[in-house]
């Protein structure tokens, strides 16, 4: 009798917690629709169901999920502060916002910042019937299931959320993010259309993944942007990313974040699930689902939520979802389309580079990004593999940058190691004139040695810019007084890491370099970009990366480049050509922006226009680029034909610096004032016949006596053509055999020649060595002794030997050993070995790779060594022989 009477009074208090609710749904409905409601519970269930129809409905003119037009209507207006609904199958959810506490509001397209949709997840069931049951998604409005998408029913109500948001909002308003590490991303699979239309961002599945998904969350909250980031985690991530996950449900409408949470109940064991915020819970049983009271929104008084179950919505045909991706993507690759037009300023030059350089990059969803050369970020850091488009983002800052600032508040060094064209446009070439005003040396294909060369003149740049801020008294480039203006320089280094390649003195001078630069350039006004594929195992940084990189606060990553974050590496980086992982704290967590950026040569016609303006508009007095090509070969003839002088100077070459200065040797009276050039490069005929035709105008007709003598069959043509000029510019020239040479020189070893100057002038002279080396038998001289004479007491009486050794150790035997070596001082080595000719040199740490088009320069009385592109004939190149 007890156990019945306590059944009957639980059945009583069930009746009368019944009652009430079915008091409070009436009064709703009274608020709603100004109208009584019925009594009967049936007719309340049908009048639920009436109306959420009514609010499915599209309005008029939108389009439904097959593309069909909804037919003509009444469309109230008013403001919108949140949702839509929609049931299974049937129209899209319509446009009309509602929010279960309040009135119905106008037809109209959502955006995130109108507050919450009302979204439809299925049907509530009572026993007199069924209606549509919705919930408040949206900026700070949050969904949480405790079972996570291995349950089918599951993922199919994330699909669902995610379709009818995506249908409610104005196109391009919304971004899906995804994080699946139980299934691996499979709960999306059917969304794949979403994907490729550029709505679904790739989906997160490693921890990894996941903290960079978390990082791009986080920054999209603290900007507040008016695009709604849904993130939709299909099941729970580890403890620490779990509760960032939590973390951004307490963020608040202001942030732009709505979180779809699976698996919030599937935790480590013995660990409470994390704390939600603004988040409406969904359990699921064996059958139903039991909903929890939206916040700000409740079905109940006492907190218990909707006291009937709730069956959800079934998948969304497929017809649905492409035919959604259709329109979304039209909509989001109109709006999001981006060219190199947007990253520049309305009125060119009109930017102050005194408290540093801004520039726009790129887009982070619609919001611009902009970044800076400044105190806080004076140098970047740019990554990514072959292909990954480095050069491409790095001509958008250029062009961006020459568009804000003038000539006068900013200089460009550009450095290219690559074989490419990065940064060919920006200089005049035979059929185009123009070029960029900024730039003040572009390095096309460069050689290490080049671009050593750059970082020495920038250090020469640092040291004339301390001395000017001595005389002021400044620390600071922003501090100068107006009267002394000094633009800021951007050095822009494309595959630095060749000028680290092996672990020579050349590579660490450039480190010790670059290090000072990095060190002292922030306060001078001297900024670097140094871009790379990997910034790893080059050896001439070990121990000294932190160093070096630490003073790079800003991280570009694209593609392929994650390495340049530092130590946090393995965090997923950008995938797609075109987007950019952007860090502004030195690779820290919770400073990454996700970017894209244009390809300037999208648009040839608008990028020429931009090229011309600027060039049109440059000042009167700004002249072209120092420009290094690195594979271009050098001719004698480009040269400025030389003035009459008395101290003439052997023409060789191009020096690689800056400058493009020409190689030359004084051939003064010096003992050993002589030229050898060594190796088994037929460019070494070629060097001779820029040697001695460089020398003939140097002095006036009949003023000097040539002497060729050409030994060598690969040397005849070129001999010949020497010959030829010689005596166009009204010299003497007599051709001689290996006899003929012989007798020359123990006459001119004697005593000095008939003119002024007496050049021998000797194609192959180890050709000689058997006639060299033959004794005379009366005096038991050997022609090697009067050569040797010759070489220490003939500059005295004006006279020089030019000579082409094809081997070091034939030019050795000739000096007569290498104690030697100074009797012939000037030295030019083509294809020698490194070693062999350190040790001819007596020189340890020669850095000298033989390559073709490039020779080393050596004055052992200088004494000074240096790469240099050697002058040939026009028509010859060099990398043909090889």
């Amino acid at each position: 009798m007890g156990r019945l009477a306590s059944a009957y009074g639980q059945a009583v208090a069930a009746h009368r917690q019944a009652r009430q609710r079915w008091t409070a749904a009436r009064a709703l409905l009274d608020r709603l629709a100004g109208q009584p409601v019925p009594e009967r519970t049936a007719d309340l269930v049908a009048r639920l169901a009436r109306l959420a129809d009514a609010l499915a409905a599209p309005p008029p003119g939108s389009t439904d999920r097959a593309g069909a037009t909804a037919p003509g209507g009444p469309a109230p207006t008013g403001p919108a502060p949140g949702p839509v609904a929609g049931a299974p199958g049937g129209p899209p959810p319509g446009h009309v916002v509602v929010s279960p506490g309040g009135p119905a509001r106008g037809h109209r397209a959502a955006s995130p910042g109108d507050g919450p949709a009302a979204v439809r997840i299925g049907e509530a069931s009572t026993a007199d019937g069924r209606f549509p049951l919705l919930l408040p998604l949206g900026a700070g409005r949050h969904l949480a299931v405790d079972g996570d998408a291995r349950d089918p029913r599951v993922a199919v109500l994330l699909r669902v959320l995610v379709l009818r948001l995506l249908t409610t909002a104005a196109p391009g308003s919304v971004r899906v993010v995804g994080i699946d590490p139980a299934a691996w991303g499979a709960t999306f699979i059917p969304l794949r259309p979403l994907r490729d239309a550029g709505v679904l961002g790739s989906v997160a599945t490693t921890e990894a993944e996941i903290g960079a998904l978390l990082d791009a969350a986080e920054a999209h909250a603290r900007a507040g942007e008016a695009e709604l980031l849904l993130v939709v985690a299909a099941s729970a991530p580890g403890p620490r990313e779990l509760a960032r996950l939590a973390a951004l449900t307490h963020a608040g409408p202001t942030a732009g974040v709505c979180v779809l949470f699976a698996g919030r109940a599937v935790t480590t064991p013995g660990q409470a699930p994390p704390t939600l915020g603004g988040t409406t819970e969904v359990r699921l049983d064996e059958r139903y689902a039991r909903v929890g009271d939206p916040p700000g929104y409740p079905f109940s008084a006492d907190g218990t939520g909707l006291p009937v179950p709730v069956l959800l919505d079934g998948d969304p045909p497929a017809v649905a979802v492409q035919a959604l991706a259709d329109r979304l993507g039209a909509q989001v690759r109109r709006d999001t389309a981006l060219h190199l037009a947007d990253l520049l300023p309305e009125r060119r030059w009109t930017g102050s580079a005194r408290g540093g350089l801004t520039t726009v990059v790129g887009r982070s969803g619609r919001t611009p990004v902009s970044l800076a050369f400044d105190d806080a970020t004076p140098h970047w850091l740019v990554g990514g593999r072959t292909g990954a488009g480095k050069t491409v983002f790095l001509l958008d800052v250029l062009y961006g940058l020459a568009a804000r600032y003038s000539p006068a508040e900013l200089h460009l060094w550009l450095l290219d190691f690559k074989e490419g064209v990065s940064f060919t446009e920006f200089v005049p070439t035979d059929r185009d004139p123009s070029f960029l005003p900024h730039a003040r040396a572009v390095g096309v294909e460069s050689d290490r040695e080049y671009g050593l060369a750059v970082l020495r003149e920038l250090r020469r740049e640092l040291g004339r810019r301390a001395g000017l801020f001595k005389r002021h008294g400044v620390t600071k480039l922003a501090d100068l007084p107006d009267t002394e203006p000094v633009p800021r320089t951007v050095a822009v280094i494309d595959e630095f890491h060749v000028l680290f390649a092996g672990n020579d003195r050349l590579a660490r001078e450039a480190v010790d370099l670059l290090e000072e630069l990095a060190r002292k350039g922030r306060s001078y006004g001297v900024h670097l970009v140094l871009a790379s594929q990997s910034t790893s195992g080059v050896e001439a940084l070990y121990g000294r990366a932190e160093s070096l990189f630490g003073q790079f606060a800003l991280r570009v990553a694209l593609p392929g480049g994650e390495a340049v974050l530092g130590p946090r590496a393995t965090v997923a980086g950008p995938t797609r050509i075109g987007t950019a992982l952007v860090n502004t704290a030195a690779g820290a967590t919770g400073a990454d922006i996700l970017l894209r950026f244009p390809d300037a040569h999208a648009d040839t016609r608008q990028l020429a226009r931009l090229r011309y303006e600027l060039w049109d508009a440059r000042p009167d007095d700004t002249g072209p680029p120092e420009v290094f090509r690195g594979y271009a070969t050098a001719h004698l003839e480009d040269e400025p034909t030389p003035a009459a002088t008395r101290r003439p100077a052997v023409l060789v070459g191009r020096t690689v610096d800056v400058a493009g200065s020409t190689a030359r040797f004084d051939l003064d009276a010096s003992p050993g004032r002589h030229l050898a050039v060594v190796g088994t490069s037929t460019t070494g005929a070629h060097v001779l016949r820029a040697a001695a035709l460089s020398l003939a105008g140097q002095h006036r007709p009949g003023e000097a006596e040539f002497v060729l003598a050409t030994l060598v069959a690969a040397a005849d043509e070129l001999a010949d053509d020497t010959a030829a000029g010689l005596k166009a510019a009204g010299h003497p020239v007599t051709q001689v055999d290996a006899a003929g040479l012989r007798t020359r020189i123990a006459g001119l070893a004697a005593g000095g020649g008939e003119r002024g100057r007496t050049y021998l002038v000797v194609f192959g002279v180890d050709a000689a060595h058997a006639v060299l080396a033959a004794a005379d038998p009366d005096t038991y001289r050997t022609g090697h002794d009067d050569l040797r004479a010759l070489l220490r007491a003939g500059p005295g009486r004006g006279v020089h030997l030019l000579g082409w050794w094809r081997g070091l150790r034939r030019l050795a035997d000739d000096l007569g050993g290498s104690q030697n070596r100074d009797d012939v001082a000037c030295l030019v080595a083509l294809n020698v070995p490194a070693d062999d000719l350190g040790l001819h040199l007596g020189v340890t740490d020669l850095v000298w790779t033989p390559r073709p088009n490039r020779a080393l320069l050596v004055d052992r009385h200088a004494p000074r060594t240096a790469l240099i592109v050697p002058f040939v004939r026009p028509g010859y190149h060099p990398d043909e022989e090889h």
